[in-house]
């Protein structure tokens, strides 16, 4: 099982994390092997026990492992108790408290998130898509984790495997949206292969983001999910290649005492 952890968040007690890649699980064909997502065409009893073995990996129990049902937002919800499949709430981040409910992020390009506060006994999860991240996903996470106990300048924070800005060609009114925003925005983008198109960087974008809250430390994984085909499962290259469905990699943090 190709799990990466942070070094950050490993020095932290009673929490366990995980950026899961895509070996180690029973799917077949396009979604081997580790996918994670219900909202695949996979078989879903392989996703079932994709889960599992990843939640036996982070020390929880397969229906402890929570994903939300994603609609790249900047909405965040408090999870107090497991929910079942079906029923999980529309979101793209989530805060918790309570022991041994592992917090998963499911992504295949995207950039995952994982946040905890050692002391306060606070973690969180957030999945940041540019649309996610542009208005603020990982803000109202950490603003969410200050809320139930947590304080920024104690928070670890960490964005795991994604598109690396080498593969992550946009257009012209792509980068527009983000200039529009926040001038500061046009150092994220570089000229592209073609002309009037730009290489966006995902991931350090998001990091800056972070590392304008004032947290305790960011780290970003320099791991990119389109290139490192063995390992990740990826959007864009599914779609630059025609095929018709893909996987779904898995992101976790949970407390454990």
């Amino acid at each position: 099982m190709n799990v990466v952890e942070c070094v950050a968040l490993l020095k932290l007690p009673g929490l366990a994390h995980g950026f899961f890649g895509r070996s180690g699980g029973v799917s077949q064909g396009m979604f081997a092997s580790l996918n994670c997502g219900f909202g695949s065409s996979d078989d879903a009893e392989h996703v079932r026990e994709n889960r599992e073995r990843a939640a036996r990996r982070l020390g929880v129990s397969g229906d402890r492992l929570l994903t939300a049902y994603q609609i790249h937002s900047a909405d965040v919800v408090v999870v107090a108790e497991p929910w079942m499949r079906g029923s999980q709430p529309k979101a793209d981040a989530m805060v918790t408290r309570e022991r041994n409910i592992a917090l998963g992020i499911l992504a295949a390009d995207c950039a995952p998130v994982l946040f905890a506060d050692a002391d306060a006994q606070v973690i969180g999860a957030a999945h940041a898509g540019w649309k996610g991240a542009i208005t603020g996903v990982v803000e109202a996470a950490v603003e969410t984790m200050e809320k139930i106990g947590a304080a920024r300048q104690r928070i670890v924070a960490t964005v795991g495997p994604c598109i690396s800005q080498a593969s992550y060609e946009v257009g012209p009114e792509f980068r527009a949206q983000f200039v529009a925003t926040d001038a500061a925005s046009a150092s994220f983008f570089a000229p592209g292969k073609r002309a009037g198109h730009w290489q966006f960087d995902l991931p350090t974008y998001v990091g800056q983001r972070l590392m304008k809250l004032g947290l305790k430390a960011v780290s970003v994984l320099d791991r990119c999910t389109y290139v490192n085909e063995a390992d990740y499962f990826s959007f864009r290259r599914t779609t630059h290649r025609s095929e018709p469905d893909y996987g779904r990699n898995l992101s976790a943090i949970v407390l454990t005492s």
